[in-house]
């Protein structure tokens, strides 16, 4: 009984630090470095690079989403003594727990040395990728801290949030690729960026808008109320689709007719379809619908790409 007991207690406890790197969303992530490898290169990487590229993603991302609690901890602290624990149902970032720091479930130093721990798995995989790689990851570490440290200084962190979550396509392709064409990379650095601040940050800043008025945040629905960032996010989501299929033109892979065929009915279902339930709704649970299905988005364009080079 006390062995099943610690078996529990230890399940627990690990999805406590899961959640707090917020891991269903981080696997969903890993999608777009392995996209960005394939669409390079037009196959698959040796089998070395995706073992160590899989070990370095995954640590990266575990690492960044828990560094985004550690440096809000203050600040998430009075969110949940001044407005409590939002209910969590549907919500992809809080399938395990949300904030579990926070809520005081898992301790600072605890949430240090997990982030820490997988920090240096990541940036010593990196390294061994290519030292270029190393770079990037520290500089999107730095830039994930300047984004929660920004919270309550400018709404125009968003712009910072939409250059993180690009740092892991760029690693995959100077793991592979380091001479690949300044055009590629732009192409592919503006795909994800609208892709993150339409589909992501935005959708999750409505979400959270109750919560941010009384903490005195500075995000794009505060500063630009729901029509505002209703039209903010469709820009946004229309310029993500049609940056992928810009890339067909950029890519040096040789893209299969499928990839035009997909690409953009994958865009529209993904996000355009919930961004206008959105824009016409408005309410923070079509944010959140939005914010959910967009998730989703690196791992269906993927799917798109490994069939349209490899099958």
């Amino acid at each position: 009984m006390e062995l099943g007991s610690s078996t529990i207690s230890l399940q627990h406890r690990l999805r406590l630090f899961m959640a707090l790197s917020r891991t269903p969303h981080g696997l969903l992530d890993m999608a777009a470095p392995a996209l960005a490898a394939i669409l390079l290169l037009g196959s698959i990487p040796p089998v070395s690079v995706i073992v160590l590229g899989l070990i370095t993603t995954f640590a990266g991302y575990t690492a960044v989403y828990a560094l985004n609690d550690v440096v809000d901890y203050g600040s998430d602290r009075r969110r949940f003594q001044e407005c409590g624990i939002k209910c969590a149902d549907g919500d992809l970032d809080a399938i395990y727990a949300r904030q579990p720091m926070a809520q005081g479930l898992v301790g600072f130093w605890e949430g240090v040395a997990w982030t820490v721990a997988w920090g240096t798995v990541a940036l010593l995989g990196a390294w061994l990728l290519n030292p270029a790689c190393a770079v990037i990851f520290i500089l999107g570490c730095i830039a994930e801290a300047v984004y929660c440290l920004m919270l309550r200084l400018s709404w125009m962190r968003v712009l910072v949030s939409g250059g993180v979550k690009t740092a892991g396509g760029l690693a995959a392709i100077y793991a592979v690729a380091p001479n690949s064409s300044a055009s590629f990379m732009i192409g592919f650095f503006l795909w994800f960026f609208f892709w993150e601040v339409g589909g992501q940050t935005v959708p999750n800043d409505w979400s959270d808008l109750e919560d941010d008025m009384r903490i005195g945040a500075e995000t794009v629905p505060m500063r630009f109320g729901a029509l505002g960032s209703a039209r903010i996010i469709i820009c946004s989501l229309v310029m993500a689709v049609v940056m992928s299929i810009v890339l067909f033109w950029l890519t040096p892979a040789h893209l299969g007719a499928i990839y035009v065929a997909a690409a953009v009915p994958v865009g529209i279902f993904l996000l355009l379809v919930p961004a206008w339930r959105l824009y016409t709704g408005r309410s923070a649970a079509l944010a959140s619908a939005l914010f959910n299905r967009a998730s989703y988005y690196p791992l269906a364009m993927f799917i798109v790409i490994f069939v349209s080079t490899v099958v």
